[in-house]
């Protein structure tokens, strides 16, 4: 790809909240964009997505929403699980550094989606286009041509699909596979404004309850009194059928007991495990469920979607800004479809445990349940949704091996990895001098590329200068032990953090740091003297 002073525009497919988010963070680095949706307008219909993570919360607050979103929401900090009536395990959630975000809030996406507007519209980069449903997209070396239903062809630098989950025209159009299955259960949502004491702020989760045997219940809180509540509901359910026997108010009232309550919102799902066979298509990147779809258990779509967005957002800026080579574009694709099969393998394994598919399935459930009452062994075989969290980028291309810190693979539930290559970088308080702007380590990551130097190592070698990149010895980011103890670094490392907070490498030499620093951008490295 060729960079100029002004590229063509980026083509984002799809106004949800991957393609908002996408607009937002490409406009952050300085580039033109424009969103095309096919829907007339913002439709604001039912709660949807609700349960946003932590580190989504930070990214959206690189681009002046997470603040917001999290006041709006509700926070909870507790994980309960069930048998019956019999509480099997709760937990809460770790923090490695001192993020001035709870680890979850649930807020309705709708919210969400008027926020990220909001934003859109105070930023003159962006160009917004309703009505305008994609039908075919055409790309050579000088850009993307993507058209529309009434005849409109818009050109671009490059694109990002998050299209959504019926984006089937996007995907074939891109010669792209969505290979996956559909589980057979249904599942029933409803928002149910009502007060429940002490429900406020944890996430309960049910196996088998006596009002709804051999199933799953599942109840979040949310804003303004309202509870997410989604029972697993045989195949053959009919939500007509069970509102007017006065079923669904027996369901309910199983439930809530005898108190007044509304109903909000109300749906009938079936849910989906797939994902795309590749994730970059030349000069289009998919994101969000045009890419993947999974199971909510845990709540890992939309979140996951972000953190695509993310990563698709800093990688094109660097590439189109002429400081990364095309080739970075491949690991968006190394990454994120990595991110995404794990998803698909966690979320996959958690419906196996909710919906047996066998006898020893079910029965595999029926005996680790029972034992779980006692036995805290059988308990961490108790999957009730492992919830989200960012991918850890250890295997990346662009990531640096430390022999010093092997990744021990997944943490205990509500844990987090400790820090080492590939893994987000813990936020921690930081005086940058003159930069008011910057108080956070994730915001001082999110400039560029970041070298963190340790009291006892010698200053990096000549780095480039011909892309966004800081070097700040660690003490004068923060005279205390607060950030060296939440990175668990040494005196004589140096960090080396890529654009979206991830540690790229953790590193001895000096010397190593421009090797350290190519890598992460897909340059040659460049071969000692």
């Amino acid at each position: 790809m060729t960079s100029t002073e002004s590229p063509p525009p980026v083509v984002v497919i799809g106004c949800g909240p991957v393609g908002q988010t996408t607009a937002l963070l490409l406009a952050r680095w300085g580039l033109r964009v424009v969103v095309l949706d096919g829907r007339p307008e913002r439709d604001l219909v039912g709660s949807r997505a609700i349960c946003q993570q932590r580190d989504v919360l930070d990214v959206w607050d690189s681009v002046g929403v997470g603040a917001e979103i999290a006041r709006r929401g509700v926070t909870w900090t507790t994980a309960r699980t069930f048998h019956r009536d019999h509480e099997l395990f709760s937990f809460e959630f770790t923090d490695r550094g001192r993020s001035p975000f709870p680890p979850f809030v649930n807020v309705s996406q709708c919210l969400t989606e008027e926020l990220l507007d909001d934003a859109i519209a105070a930023q003159p980069l962006i160009e917004v286009r309703w009505g305008h449903q994609v039908t075919g997209i055409d790309q050579d070396e000088a850009g993307v041509s993507v058209t529309c239903a009434d005849g409109t062809t818009v050109d671009g630098s490059c694109a990002v699909a998050c299209a959504g989950p019926r984006a089937d025209v996007v995907r074939s159009a891109l010669g792209l596979t969505f290979a996956g299955q559909t589980f057979g259960d249904q599942f029933l949502i409803c928002d149910i404004r009502t007060d429940l004491p002490g429900w406020e702020t944890e996430r309960r989760f049910y196996f088998d309850p006596g009002w709804n045997p051999g199933r799953q219940v599942l109840i979040h809180p949310c804003p303004d009194s309202t509870f997410r509540i989604d029972w697993q509901v045989p195949p053959d359910f009919d939500l007509a059928a069970e509102e007017t026997s006065g079923g669904l108010d027996r369901r309910i009232r199983q439930v809530i007991g005898e108190r007044p309550y509304a109903i909000v919102w109300k749906s009938v799902y079936r849910f989906h495990s797939r994902v795309v066979d590749r994730m970059r298509v030349g000069r289009v990147l998919v994101a969000g469920d045009a890419a993947h779809l999974v199971a909510p258990f845990g709540a890992r779509g939309l979140n996951s979607g972000v953190l695509d967005a993310e990563n698709a957002a800093w990688k094109l800026a660097f590439v189109l800004r002429g400081w990364a080579p095309e080739a970075l574009l491949d690991s968006y694709s190394d990454e994120r479809h990595a991110a995404a099969v794990e998803n698909l393998d966690v979320t996959g394994a958690t419906m196996r445990f909710l919906v047996p598919g066998t006898p020893e399935e079910a029965r595999h459930r029926r005996e680790v349940l029972e034992r779980a009452a006692t036995d805290p062994a059988a308990r961490a075989q108790v999957d009730s949704g492992r919830l989200a969290e960012p991918f850890w980028y250890v295997d990346s291309p662009l990531t640096t091996p430390d022999e010093r810190r092997p990744f021990p693979g997944r943490p205990a539930r509500g844990d987090v990895p400790v820090p080492a290559p590939g893994v987000l970088v813990p936020d921690v308080p930081v005086t940058v001098p003159g930069r008011p702007d910057v108080v956070r380590l994730r915001q001082l990551a999110r400039q560029g590329v970041t070298v963190l130097v340790g009291d006892d190592a010698a200053p990096p070698a000549p780095l480039p200068g011909d892309l966004p990149l800081a070097v700040h010895r660690i003490s004068d980011l923060d005279p205390s032990p607060t950030l060296r103890e939440a990175l668990g670094a040494r005196p004589d490392e140096i960090w080396v953090l890529r654009p979206d907070a991830h540690v790229a490498a953790v590193l001895t030499r000096p010397t190593d740091v421009a090797a350290a620093v190519a890598r992460l951008l897909a340059r040659p490295v460049p071969v000692p003297a």
